[in-house]
């Protein structure tokens, strides 16, 4: 840990640039994909690709982070990554088909999983225990100006300037941030000589991709095609032959003991709810806005400020909270707003009114922020220093995979809805299947409540050493 107050704020600083560049490459593609679609005259189950696939390869890049965080020191890993990520951005700017497109995502995906991951971990080893809420909650406040900034300010540049000024801005700002990195990173932990796990990554790279692959072919395709049940097969069975290799080597690639800890597994159940239930809300309200009610591009991201504004002061808060309190009142009370947006989120009809949707996106946004920056580092808190790096790499490939299998999940629930209407107009069978996809995200959120309120308990400190202890000895 850096004792060095200046030193660490320098660090925290450059690492904050980065993440706050990584995430707005998310959010901005949520405003730029109808235009994207247009471009490249493709349709909203083809481009919903350019997202699947950059959840895809962050599913595939994050368990192998946990092998580079503690091989290498922060300040290559952390320019590389930078590095990959600026060649994507430079990619898109000048793709001249959806193929090229896509190619631009898979590069920006590897270098986004490398540092989303590896500023998690710094972050929670830059502070003590008792302020790892606090410090999650200052990533939380960085990574939520992503979407509070992110799809206003696109609408306007795709209104005015066309979708690929966007990743200009991204490219020139990456370059900065490298240039920063260079002068003022440091090393934070101690770096080990590690071995790969060679046939691991294999086995987890072909479980999570095929598992991944095969649900986002549902849509396209049914449950039954090749294209959708061999991905499935081969996902799975690499993920249970996977999970055995874990506990059997010596140096796993990920260590699967850490769910040895009763609180990891209730956050990681969390997140796996939480994450399958929001992702596909912004893209399906600009899809709404936009294809249906022939809206601008800004209005979107005018929807979204709200509740992004109310992320970016809320993160913090929430993490003094977990501090001071504990994550049980969080988790309740983040699980009920999240659902009562969600569930007013199905009521859409062709004259909605703006303000309600506003909101109504604003209460959901306040209920995930009282839920995934606490829910990590409750589930994190949890595990021993050593841990932490795989425990972190565990929880954010549930993430990232839980985001992309839910959102292909509801986006292909509302074309199979939209297609199979029996409304006397496409825009009603378009709400039909966007009111749908809401009513089974929330359900998908009224299970998180219920595991919230039976499984997640506050300890007291000395109930906290105990737990350690017995960790310790088992």
């Amino acid at each position: 840990m850096i004792d060095n107050k200046k030193t660490r704020n320098l660090i925290i600083l450059v690492l904050m640039i980065g993440s706050l560049i990584t995430s707005l490459t998310q959010t901005v593609l949520t405003s730029a994909l109808p235009s994207i679609m247009s471009t490249f005259n493709v349709d909203a189950s083809t481009a919903q690709w350019l997202t699947t696939v950059y959840l895809l390869v962050l599913g595939i890049m994050i368990p192998s982070t946990a092998y580079l965080i503690n091989r290498f020191s922060i300040k290559p890993l952390f320019i590389t990554s930078m590095s990959l990520f600026f060649i994507g951005c430079i990619i898109s700017i000048f793709a001249k088909n959806f193929g090229i497109m896509i190619v631009s995502r898979i590069l920006q995906a590897i270098g986004a999983g490398i540092i989303m991951q590896s500023v998690q971990v710094a972050m929670i080893n830059l502070y003590p225990k008792e302020e790892r809420g606090k410090a999650m909650g200052i990533y939380g406040f960085v990574v939520g100006a992503a979407p509070a900034i992110g799809p206003l300010a696109a609408g306007y540049i795709i209104d005015n300037l066309g979708w690929r000024i966007i990743f200009y801005i991204l490219a020139s700002i990456t370059l900065v941030t490298i240039v920063l990195a260079f002068l003022f990173l440091r090393s934070i932990m101690e770096v080990k000589k590690t071995k790969l796990e060679i046939i691991s990554l294999i086995l987890s790279t072909f479980g999570f991709g095929g598992i991944l692959v095969g649900v986002s072919n549902i849509g396209a395709y049914s449950i039954t095609h090749p294209l959708t049940y061999i991905p499935l097969v081969v996902g799975i069975v690499s993920l249970i032959l996977f999970t055995i290799r874990q506990l059997k080597v010596k140096e796993p690639l990920l260590e699967l003991r850490v769910f040895k800890s009763r609180n990891f597994i209730i956050s990681t159940v969390l997140i796996i709810i939480v994450y399958t239930a929001m992702t596909s809300a912004s893209l399906i309200i600009s899809i709404y806005i936009q294809s249906v009610r022939g809206m601008s591009a800004m209005v979107p991201g005018i929807i979204m400020l709200p509740g992004s504004i109310a992320m970016v002061i809320l993160s913090p808060i929430a993490g003094s909270i977990l501090d001071k309190y504990g994550f049980r009142v969080l988790a309740i009370l983040g699980c009920a707003l999240l659902g009562l947006g969600t569930f007013e989120l199905s009521t859409l009809t062709t004259t909605k009114s703006i303000a309600i949707l506003t909101i109504m996106y604003a209460i959901r946004m306040i209920g995930i922020t009282l839920l995934l920056m606490p829910v990590t580092t409750w589930g994190l808190n949890s595990l021993k220093q050593e841990e932490i790096s795989h425990g972190s790499a565990i929880n954010s490939t549930v993430r990232q995979i839980s985001g992309a299998i839910g959102s292909s999940i509801l986006i292909t629930i509302m074309t199979a809805v939209t297609r199979h209407s029996t409304s006397t107009s496409k825009a009603l069978a378009e709400i039909e299947g966007m009111n749908t996809s809401f009513k089974i995200a929330s359900m998908v959120i009224l299970v998180g409540l219920v595991v919230s309120l039976i499984y997640v308990k506050d300890k007291n400190k000395n109930d906290e050493d105990m737990d350690y202890k017995q960790s310790a000895l088992g």
